[in-house]
Parts: C-alpha cells; sequence; structure tokens
C-alpha cells in the first residue's frame, strides 16, 4: 500500500490514471474509496489522486487534535511530497471545507476547486445536526453511528433499494472505524471552520454542487458559497442526499468533469 511520510507521519493514497492532476478530497469519513466511481470515469483522462485523511484509515493521526486547517496542511504537503504544483481540488462535505481554504492561502497551487455538498460556517441547524451526531457516536459507539449515519448520509428511496450493498459498506466503515477521540475530534474540527471571510478574496474557478434533499448540508449553504464566491458556478441537484456523489454517479461526472476540462491548462479551452 503506498504512503508517503509528511509532516508528523504518513499518509496513504492511491494515484490513477495519467494527465493533469485532480486531488479528490474525501469528507468527515475521510477515506479515500469515497471516490471509487468517479476514480474509475476521471482517469481516463486526469492523473486522479486520493488519500486516507489523518487518522483514518491507513494514514497515521495527528499529534494535538484536529483542524480543517491542519487537513488542508496535509493536502500540500502531500502535493508537494509527489512533486504537484498545482491540480485541480474535488472536495465533498469537509473535504470541500479543505478545498475552500486551499483556494483562500494557496491559490497558485489550484487551477480550479469543486465543492460538493460542503458549507460556509456552522449555523444554528448544523451545530444541532452534528451535536446529535455527536451524542450519538458518544452515547451508542461506532456501530450506533454508522447505523444512523446511512439515514443522514443517503436519500429513503435509494436505501430502499439498496439495503444489502448498504449493509456491506456500513461493515467495511465498522472495520475501519477511527479511534472514538479521533472520530470526535474530526466532528469538533468542523464545527469548528469557518473561512466566510476568505471567499470573496477567493479568484480560483469554482463549481458548488448541492442537493435540495441533503439534509446534513443543506442546498442553501450551496447557493450561499456560490454567491459569496466570486463567478462560481452552481449545480443543485433535485435529490440525491448528502454522497449524492455515489447516489447519483453518472449525473454527477456529467457536471463535474465538462468544468474540470475548461479549466485544465493547456487544453486549449482552460479560462484565463
Amino acid at each position: 500500500m503506498p504512503r508517503i511520510s509528511i509532516n508528523d507521519g504518513s499518509l496513504y493514497y492511491e494515484r490513477h490514471g495519467a494527465g493533469f492532476p485532480v486531488l479528490m478530497i474525501s469528507g468527515l469519513g475521510g477515506l479515500a474509496s469515497f471516490w471509487h466511481e468517479q476514480v474509475a470515469v476521471f482517469s481516463r483522462r486526469y492523473e486522479v489522486i486520493t488519500h486516507d485523511s489523518r487518522g483514518v484509515g491507513e494514514s497515521d493521526p495527528i499529534r494535538g487534535g484536529y483542524t480543517v486547517d491542519r487537513m488542508a496542511g496535509d493536502v500540500i504537503a502531500l502535493m508537494d511530497r509527489l512533486e504537484i504544483e498545482r491540480a485541480h481540488l474535488m472536495g465533498h462535505s469537509t473535504g470541500g471545507a479543505i478545498a475552500q481554504t486551499l483556494a483562500a492561502e494557496h491559490p497558485n497551487r489550484v487551477a480550479s476547486i469543486v465543492l460538493s455538498a460542503t458549507w460556509t460556517k456552522p449555523d444554528a441547524y448544523f451545530r444541532r445536526m452534528y451535536a446529535l451526531r455527536k451524542e450519538v457516536l458518544q452515547r451508542g459507539g461506532p456501530a450506533s453511528y454508522v447505523a444512523a449515519s446511512t439515514l443522514f448520509l443517503y436519500p429513503s428511496w435509494w436505501i430502499a433499494k439498496n439495503n444489502e450493498k448498504l449493509r456491506h459498506m456500513e461493515a467495511q466503515s465498522l472495520a475501519n472505524f477511527p479511534p472514538l477521540d479521533i472520530a470526535v475530534s474530526r466532528i469538533d474540527a468542523i464545527l469548528a471552520f469557518d473561512r466566510t471571510a476568505s471567499l470573496a478574496k477567493i479568484r480560483t474557478p469554482t463549481l458548488v454542487v448541492g442537493a435540495e434533499d441533503d439534509i446534513v448540508t443543506p442546498a442553501y449553504f450551496s447557493e450561499e458559497l456560490a454567491r459569496l464566491i466570486r463567478g462560481a458556478e452552481v449545480k443543485i441537484f433535485p435529490r440525491g442526499g448528502h454522497w449524492f456523489p455515489q447516489v447519483l454517479v453518472r449525473e454527477f461526472n456529467q457536471a463535474v468533469l465538462p468544468f474540470l476540462n475548461s479549466h485544465t491548462p493547456g487544453s486549449g479551452v482552460a479560462a484565463a
């Protein structure tokens, strides 16, 4: 399994395909495998890099707690070690918070960003949602948390049609579940995230993608991001839940690939 030493530990990562780099950054769960369906398609044109976030899967934990800034620092360190000067960033949920941070702090390293099911800053609804998820984790343990997460992350109709597939996925999630203190610290990290003041400064080409029935990061967050980031494009699916990249694989890929193609340096159609 490929691992690379960065900062005070090492990250598990995967590289697929060839071409201009696309870094796909997963959400709160942090596993590279979240992007399985996208990797198979995007790697036909691009070099796709995914990784397990610190403390998750095959990657080492962070000493001293988790913040979105520290997770963003890991992505830059990974790019440095892999000698990737510039890349498209595709971030889902927490990964989208990381992408916002990198576009604001390291604009020269980013060709474009795709912000999928992410948010600006925690509001009252967001805090209630994650306080509940945190309580389920602390009181019920990982098994209860994973079972409840299925209801939070996927739309009802998709769960009804994919129950056996979900049982297998839940078993995999439990097998890869991080230590309780790490999982709690990652929730605390996203509750502390707020890049709102930096969004107007972002000049990186941006595509914001959301779903109307996402109950974890509701579509109004996507609409706010698109309003605050100058020139951002926005695509809101009528349904798909929070994990719509897995629920609406073809639709998601068809929305994102043309955007990346149009902003790939040297493609002949990239924006100035």
